[in-house]
């Protein structure tokens, strides 16, 4: 392996297994926030070595995520926000659009960029790799980069006291430091050094929380909507159950547990067809592993599954979406604390659900005609990952270990409950976890547990979090697997914010080395003045959060049907944007293909009579104004139109559509569609109250 200075490529020399090299800084991890740190290092002249265990810079910011999860850009300042000026510049240039104009891309977009910021939130992946790879040159020789050079996890972090002396590589070469940052998605250097963490959910009580735990009665979307039998032979527990399908169910409501949010590749695919490669079936293909998948299908869950964003180029970012899509749920939890083989092998399974996944969607013949097509006009950008054969090089890891330091960041924190003084930077993005497990109900269908999805104020990071407790280390820092719980790191995990991160525990570094002090004694007056001289952003107000009304069916009386349970063609993006709504959320349908978009509900009536009918929906002034309804009942039928930009009329939730006499049982019906309309149509209930005869 070479050991090479950015600045001088080719004329690295070779250092023999056990040789150890000096520097003032090391880095383990060249992900976003490592690469950061290593520039910041350089930048207030300090030397520093990236080590990267694989051949590839950049983690998930060169792997595919090129959708950037910003929350509110204000928040993001320093290198990070450097890095997506250069993104902008890049694309600024006529001759790096090479399938579609930058006219035609920006007109596309939707508030994701704006192109008078000079800043740019959506990229492709081998831009990302040569923006990082220009601003580490840039950087000199003060910065050696070696890759694949992985920890030896049994004896790779030495000691003395609580200070790390020098790191040890599975060749058995050794950097030795000063100071070091494990910016790594996996925290080994961390656990390595005997610093103290966490893997999974807390329980909601560790830090009085709200949203931690197990949240089987939080399924906000992600979720089945449809009753899907789990077993083998269908309706034989005897049999087994399908892969994938928790046999030992959720768990006790808000308990914690040692499980983390799912996994999955962000693909990175194009409609071009001279540059599209069309889905291929993997070797390893077992079709038990998508049996669940055809089942949902043939039950009436015709979605389709994936979220493709839009990047230039004619290419996206595209991630997981409904029910059953590309996160691998359940799959990675000895991912975390695994050993390489084990983690090789998570990869490796990872790999073939996704590879599976989409080929069974664009081939099979149990699959709606109409989602095969969509899956057979996409597919992997030939010219990315060219090394890779199309594929990403990088797995999200969206959790694995999480530092427990002084201070754990929760979600008091990213409600601005709490606001710490000593930030060092700032988070912004929604309280964010994939579905952690796959269960079966009491009832035996399959449902999908762990999805949150809460806004948040952008709130400040602490440097406590970033840095281990006195007693453990005194010259460690970690941007990535910082101290938060499973919640309030769900906001933070995002790349531009390990960015910031990465900066900052460069910055404290380089400061505790001139100061001649542990990293938990620098002077905090000083280190605030570099880090806002340097750009960074510390914090600022922002608009309280309105208050959010969750209204269960229970609270409303009569008998309602939420949109979770109708029977719904389209509708396919759920949301909680708005401050009033049914239940855990409603769904939309998107402002388009209209006239195919319908959603029935259907109530199950506990006798005859007459009945008041009220539909909710969150109004909006982008809403349509003529939303067709087709009330079906004992009498015939009768057809009004909503005016969904006006408020409900009934606490502002539900708005009367007339009072009709049905039959006892489920013989009537609301319809409610997107045909000739507007704008927006939402779906989100509909409620029967008995009406005086």
């Amino acid at each position: 392996m070479r050991f090479i200075p950015i600045a001088f490529l080719l004329t690295a020399p070779l250092l023999s297994s056990g040789a150890t090299a000096s520097f003032d800084v090391v880095i383990y991890g060249g992900t976003s926030g490592g690469i950061a740190a290593a520039i910041q290092t350089a930048r207030m002249g300090k030397s520093c070595v990236l080590i990267e265990p694989t051949q590839f810079l950049g983690g998930l910011t060169t792997g595919g995520l090129g959708a950037t999860d910003i929350g509110n850009k204000r928040a993001i300042g320093g290198i990070s926000r450097e890095f997506y000026g250069r993104i902008w510049q890049h694309y600024s240039r006529p001759e790096n659009w090479k399938q579609q104009t930058r006219e035609d891309y920006f007109s596309r977009q939707r508030g994701r960029n704006d192109p008078d910021e000079k800043t740019m939130w959506t990229f492709e992946p081998h831009v990302a790799s040569k923006i990082y790879d220009d601003m580490l040159r840039e950087a000199g020789s003060r910065v050696t980069l070696v890759k694949g050079e992985r920890l030896n996890l049994a004896t790779g972090v030495v000691k003395e006291g609580p200070r790390i002396v020098r790191l040890v590589m599975e060749s058995g070469r050794a950097f030795a430091g000063r100071m070091f940052i494990d910016a790594s998605y996996e925290g080994d250097l961390l656990a390595k050094a005997g610093v103290s963490y966490h893997v999974g959910r807390e329980a909601n009580r560790v830090y009085g929380e709200t949203i931690n735990g197990v949240q089987a009665g939080h399924a906000v979307s992600h979720q089945f909507t449809k009753k899907v039998d789990p077993y083998v032979k269908p309706g034989d527990p005897s049999s087994g159950v399908l892969p994938g399908i928790n046999v030992g169910g959720p768990g006790e409501e808000f308990s914690g547990d040692r499980k983390v949010q799912a996994y999955n590749f962000r693909m990175c695919t194009t409609d071009v067809p001279a540059n599209r490669r069309a889905w291929e079936k993997p070797a390893r293909y077992d079709p038990q592993w998508f049996e669940l998948l055809l089942r949902n299908f043939e039950a009436g869950d015709h979605r389709v599954p994936w979220n493709p964003v839009w990047m230039p180029n004619r290419k996206t970012d595209t991630n997981n979406n409904f029910a059953i899509s590309t996160d691998f749920i359940g799959m990675n939890w000895d991912y975390p604390e695994g050993d390489y083989a084990t983690r090789a092998r998570i990869w490796r399974e990872h790999e073939d659900w996704q590879k599976g996944l989409m080929w069974t969607l664009a081939n099979h013949p149990r699959v709606p005609e109409a989602v095969r097509a969509e899956f057979q006009r996409l597919g992997l950008a030939r010219d990315e990952f060219t090394e890779n054969q199309n594929w990403p090089r990088q797995l999200y890891i969206r959790e694995a270990r999480r530092m427990i330091g002084d201070y754990v960041m929760t979600e008091k924190n990213c409600l601005r409950v709490e606001v710490v003084p000593d930030s060092v930077g700032m988070g912004a993005y929604n309280m964010d976890s994939h579905n952690i497990q796959r269960y079966i109900t009491k009832e035996g269908h399959v449902r999908n547990e762990g999805d949150i999805q809460v806004r948040t104020r952008p709130y400040p990071v602490s440097f406590r979090s970033i840095r281990p407790k006195a007693q453990e280390c005194t010259n460690l820092l970690a941007p990535v697997c910082l101290s938060a719980s499973h919640i309030a790191y769900g906001s933070i995990r995002m790349e531009p914010v390990f960015m910031v991160l990465g900066q900052s525990a460069a910055t404290a570094a380089v400061q505790a080395i001139a100061e001649g002090v542990d990293i938990q004694r620098i002077d905090a007056a000083r280190f605030r003045d570099q880090l806002v001289k340097d750009g960074q952003v510390l914090d600022f107000e922002s608009p309280p959060i309105e208050p959010r009304v969750v209204l269960p069916k229970a609270k409303l009386g009569g008998i309602v049907v939420d949109d979770l349970e109708a029977d719904v063609t389209g509708f396919e993006t759920s949301s909680t944007s708005h401050p009033t709504f049914v239940q855990q959320g409603y769904r939309h349908d998107g402002d388009r293909n209209k006239g195919t978009q319908s959603a029935r509900f259907t109530p199950d009536l506990p006798k005859a009579g007459r009945y008041r009918v009220l539909i909710a929906y969150p109004w909006n002034a982008n809403r349509a104004t003529s939303v067709p309804v087709t009330i079906r009942h004992a009498d015939g039928e009768a057809k009004v139109t909503l005016n969904q930009k006006k408020k409900p009329a009934v606490d502002e939730l539900l708005e009367p559509v007339g009072t009709f006499r049905f039959e006892k049982g489920r013989k009537g019906q609301v319809e409610i569609s997107n045909r000739d309309t507007n704008g927006y149509v939402v779906i989100d209930a509909v409620q029967w109250v008995e009406a005086a005869p």
